[in-house]
């Protein structure tokens, strides 16, 4: 996800955090996809509503999506925003 996220976005700040031990016993759990927290600041951000920057991790992170991740919650800033 990281080497996704810096190539598609490189980003200034990037954090991810692994919260599926949170959802043990949940549906998404039980097909081995995780949920994730991320905070990313990045440029490429600048001048895009919330939704589309979310949109813009969404792609960057492809078939990630679909495979490894069950639910993301994001926080995503330019560097101006900080």
């Amino acid at each position: 996800m990281r080497e996704l996220l810096v190539a598609g976005l490189d980003p200034s700040a990037l954090d991810i955090v692994d919260e599926s031990h949170k959802h043990a016993g949940h549906a998404g759990a039980r097909d081995g996809r995780g949920h994730f927290r991320l905070r990313i600041v990045a440029a490429a951000f600048a001048g895009l509503p919330q939704v589309r920057r979310h949109q813009r991790v969404y792609e960057t992170l492809g078939t990630m999506m679909q495979t490894d991740i069950h639910a993301l919650a994001l926080e995503t800033r330019t560097p101006d925003e900080t």
